[in-house]
This record gives structure tokens, sequence and C-alpha cells, in this order.
């Protein structure tokens, strides 16, 4: 989801409205929870961990009830998303309280 919402910001797809959303949620989350990248800088390494995604626990309520702005603004220009929810996603190759990053059992085309 945020991959895919700062793709439009970076590609200056975003209205001044929408990036100021944008940008405000991405400050708020920066300094809600960690960036894996900063324990363990191979977390997203294509080489390594290719296709490794981020996913909220659902203990984490405080950050999934703040990320609906996202869903609206990629609806808004047609980028589909679909929610996942799994007791095993993948590997998991970084966790914290809040969320971890996986590489996926199989990847699908």
């Amino acid at each position: 989801m945020f991959g895919l919402a700062n793709g439009l910001a970076h590609s200056g797809k975003l209205s001044d409205t929408e990036w100021a959303t944008w940008r405000s949620g991405n400050d708020w989350f920066t300094a809600a929870y960690p960036d894996p990248s900063k324990s363990n800088p191979a977390a997203y390494d294509p080489q390594l961990n290719p296709h490794a995604a981020a996913w909220f626990k659902v203990t984490a309520t405080h950050l999934l009830e703040r990320i609906e702005p996202y869903l609206e603004l990629l609806k808004r220009h047609d980028v589909q998303v679909v929610k996942l929810m799994s007791d095993d996603p993948g590997q998991i190759v970084y966790e914290d309280t809040v969320q971890i990053v996986i590489v996926p059992h199989e990847v699908t085309a």
C-alpha cells in the first residue's frame, strides 16, 4: 500500500490536496513504527529476499485504523488493492511488535 501510494506521489500524479494527505500520512507512520531497513538493511534486498513485503500485525490496530486515506487515494487513481490476512504469509525476515517483513512462500505472476 505504501509503495503504491509513494509511486503515485513520486511520479507527480497526486493533486496538491492528495499530496498533502499522502505526505502527512507518511510522516505519521514514519514516527509511529520502526523502519525494518534500519535494523535489517537486507530486509528488502531483492537478491536476498525477493518480493519481500511488510505486513502489519492484526494487533497493530492503531496503525491499521489509519490506512483508509491511502486506500481511498489508490482507489481514486484506479489502483487496485487487495486486503490479505494470513497466519503464515511467508518466511519472516524481520519482526517487531507491530509488523513483519516476509518473503512469500510462493510468488505468482
